[in-house]
């Protein structure tokens, strides 16, 4: 079988990876890879977004599956234009990608399907978005509408805060076009979760639960970022709770997609706040999230092959999945001032040493590979270390191992990934 991955991220390394693995793969594709994917598959000299470029490319090269790890060629709809052109794709539509394109549709067919969300509005003009901020009187977030790499959201714990968000974002241009238009949304109280399954547009089979870590300092503070580390499994989400997401949110979910002509086929991210009062989902994306990826398809035992060829021929309903029992941990490592002026074209050492570590893995994602076989950044965050373990401290404590040999110029990361899941198990040994 020949496959190309479209993508170059540590989602894409991830899922390199674990194509790679099967034993269906003859031969692998990749557009534009990052440092680690190189050794892995054939380079493809074409953007990840260039719709027309990857349909040439897969009619001429006769791809026999194409799967797609970002989410713009998705809203873009590359997968209608594989499909259109005769090709088997692995993703959703442009119309089912929406709610992921938009926050604003996202949250209208929460509220179709019935799903528990915080109260929100949506704006354009920057005096009403002020004055509902107002009369609403409670903390507040604002999130840019469209797509903006996971930093389109400020939390605002203050009208001040608010105001400035609003205007940076509606006035000031922040975000370009996504944030042209604004989804204000109460600012809700718990802990967050990762709740990720595969939909083949009729059927919903759920991943393993993870937990990702959005705000770029220790402890949860500094501003969000596309994430700086995630583990599963995520303690939070009991059995209890799963089967509550299923009923109440991924299946509704779909079948109000399929009624709304729009079906989902793909993986579905539900971003869930668990609070006092039950969950409540924060927003939906439409792809595996990055770094959710990279712990759990370390676990995952199934041929990722069968998995997507499951829900593309819609027999999710006859699959059941299988997980290394074990839990896995990921840091990210991040170059110097990201998330808002990150340094690139620094030397990265140590990845030998690194992958030296028992039980660890090291997904690249903003590297390049030169001529001369040395690795050197070039972006936010650079690479991440996955780490596996009998309990999520193990798992932390082999990632950490790994990740104090790899180093570069100002590169920073958190030290504290997985600590709620660790003081949970260290309450249970109490």
């Amino acid at each position: 079988m020949r496959v190309l991955v479209v993508g170059n991220g540590g989602r894409e390394h991830a899922l390199a990876m674990a194509l790679r693995r099967s034993p269906r793969v003859g031969e692998l594709f990749i557009t534009r890879p990052n440092g680690g994917q190189a050794a892995l598959g054939q380079a493809v000299d074409i953007a990840p977004d260039d719709v027309d470029g990857l349909v040439a490319f897969v009619r001429r090269e006769r791809i026999d599956l194409t799967v797609v790890g970002p989410e713009r060629p998705l809203t873009l709809g590359l997968v209608d234009a594989l499909n259109e052109a005769g090709f088997r794709a692995f993703g959703p539509t442009a119309r089912a990608a929406e709610l992921e394109g938009s926050k604003a549709y996202a949250k209208a067919i929460m509220l179709r399907a019935g799903v528990p969300t915080a109260e929100h509005q949506t704006f354009e003009d920057l005096s009403e978005a002020r004055r509902w901020v107002r009369e609403f009187g409670r903390p507040v977030v604002v999130k840019a509408d469209g797509l903006a790499a996971g930093k389109g959201v400020v939390l605002c714990h203050t009208v001040e805060e608010a105001d400035v968000a609003l205007s940076d974002m509606l006035e000031g241009g922040a975000f370009g076009q996504a944030g042209r238009r604004v989804v204000v949304e109460e600012l809700l109280s718990g802990e967050e979760a990762s709740f990720i399954a595969v939909c083949d547009g009729e059927h919903v089979l759920a991943l393993a639960s993870s937990q990702d870590h959005k705000r770029v300092g220790e402890g949860d503070t500094g501003p969000n970022t596309g994430g700086m580390g995630a583990y599963s499994p995520a303690p939070v989400v009991t059995p209890e709770l799963e089967r509550e997401l299923m009923e109440r949110v991924m299946r509704p979910v779909v079948r109000t997609m399929a009624a709304e002509g729009a079906p989902f086929l793909g993986f579905l991210y539900a971003g869930v706040m668990v609070t006092a009062e039950g969950p409540m989902v924060l927003e939906f994306n439409v792809r595996l999230g990055d770094p959710e990826t990279q712990p759990l398809l370390t676990r995952l035992q199934t041929d990722l092959v069968d998995l997507i060829e499951a829900t593309l021929d819609g027999r999710l309903a006859e699959l059941e999945l299988r997980w290394d029992p074990r839990a896995a941990l990921c840091v990210v490592m991040a170059s110097e001032g990201y998330p808002e002026a990150p340094r690139t074209g620094d030397v990265i050492a140590g990845l030998e040493e690194a992958a030296s570590v028992a039980d660890t893995v090291v997904h690249q994602a903003g590297t390049r590979l030169l001529s001369d076989g040395t690795v050197h950044t070039s972006g936010g965050r650079v690479l991440s270390v996955t780490g596996l373990g009998v309990t999520v401290a193990e798992a932390a404590g082999r990632a950490y191992e790994a990740v104090a040999r790899i180093r570069w110029r100002g590169e920073h990361h958190r030290r504290d990934i997985g600590y709620r899941a660790i003081a949970r198990e260290g309450q249970r040994e109490g």
